[in-house]
C-alpha cells in the first residue's frame, strides 16, 4: 500500500477496534474477514465497485450490506462498510486491507485470551519447520494440491498441539496464501503478533462518542506518557459528566468533570 491507502488502513482499523471494544467475539470477526477477503480476490468488478472513488458512500455501503448482509455478524458487516467507504490508491489495497484487519482481530483475540505471546511462538516455529523440512515445504508450494488439501495437512500437524488461533492462521495462510510463499505469510503474521504484543490497550470512558480526530489525539497523548503505541477502545458511559476517563491495565487517568467535583467536595469538607 502507498501512502494515502496506508492512512486509510489506520483509519478502518479504528473502526475495527470500535466494533472489537464492545465484547464481540474477535475471532469470529477474523474468520469472517476472510471469508469477505476470499470473496474480493475473486473479483475484481467487486473491488472495482467497493472501491469507486465516484460512488457515493450510500451506494457502496448498499452493495456492501445486499453482498454480506446476513452472512456476516453486525461487527464484521460494519468494517466491510468502513473499507468501501474509505478511499483506496488501488483496488487491490481494499482486499489486502481487508486480509490485514482479519489477522489483526484474530490476534486480538489472542491478545485477550493472554495467549499472543505463545501464537507468536508457536507461528514462528512452524514457519522454521516448514523452511527447515524440504518435504513439507514442498507440499505447501505445489500448485497441484489444493488450498483446501493444504489446510487439512496443517491441521493434521497442529491439532491439539497449538492454541486455536495459531492453528487458524496457519491454516488460512495454506488455504488462501494470496499469492505469497507460505512461509512468508507465516512471518507477516509474526510480525503483526509482535506489533500488536508492543501495543498497550487504553479503555477510554466518555460521556459522548469520540470522533476519530479526538480519539488519534488521546491515542498521541497517551503514547507520549507511556512511550509505547497505544491502541484506545472507546466506551460511552453516560455517567461520565464531561471529559474522559482512561484505564491503562490498573491505572486510571481521570479527568472528568464529575472527577474535578468531588475533589473539590473533599476539600471543601476536609
Amino acid at each position: 500500500m502507498d501512502g494515502s491507502s496506508r492512512a486509510s488502513y489506520v483509519a478502518v482499523r479504528g473502526t475495527l477496534r470500535e466494533q472489537l471494544s464492545d465484547g464481540a467475539d474477535a475471532g469470529a470477526v477474523g474468520e469472517q474477514l476472510f471469508a469477505v477477503t476470499s470473496v474480493l480476490d475473486s473479483s475484481a468488478s467487486l473491488r472495482r465497485a467497493l472501491a469507486d472513488p465516484s460512488a457515493t458512500d450510500d451506494a457502496k455501503a448498499g452493495l456492501a450490506d445486499r453482498l454480506f448482509g446476513g452472512k456476516v455478524g453486525d461487527q464484521t458487516l460494519a468494517v466491510v462498510r468502513a473499507l468501501a467507504n474509505t478511499r483506496w490508491a488501488a483496488e487491490r489495497d481494499l482486499a489486502d486491507a481487508a486480509d490485514g484487519l482479519a489477522v489483526e482481530a484474530v490476534l486480538t483475540g489472542a491478545d485477550r485470551a493472554g495467549r499472543i505471546d505463545q501464537v507468536e511462538d508457536e507461528l514462528f516455529r512452524f514457519e522454521r519447520i516448514v523452511a527447515g523440512n524440504p518435504e513439507l515445504r514442498d507440499a505447501m508450494t505445489d500448485s497441484q494440491r489444493s488450498g483446501e488439501d493444504k489446510s487439512g495437512l496443517v491441521r493434521t500437524l497442529l491439532d491439539g498441539k497449538v492454541a486455536p488461533e495459531t492453528e487458524l492462521l496457519a491454516r488460512q495462510a495454506a488455504d488462501h496464501p494470496r499469492g505469497r510463499r507460505y512461509e512468508r505469510v507465516l512471518d507477516s503474521y509474526v510480525a503483526t503478533a509482535a506489533r500488536l504484543r508492543e501495543q498497550l490497550t487504553a479503555t477510554a470512558f466518555v460521556a459522548h462518542p469520540l470522533d476519530e480526530d479526538h480519539r488519534e489525539r488521546l491515542a498521541r497523548a497517551l503514547t507520549q506518557i507511556y512511550r509505547r503505541e497505544v491502541q484506545v477502545n472507546v466506551i460511552v458511559d453516560p455517567q461520565v459528566v464531561g471529559g474522559v476517563r482512561v484505564q491503562v491495565g490498573d491505572e486510571v487517568i481521570d479527568g472528568s468533570l464529575a472527577n474535578r467535583l468531588d475533589e473539590a467536595r473533599r476539600l471543601m469538607s476536609s
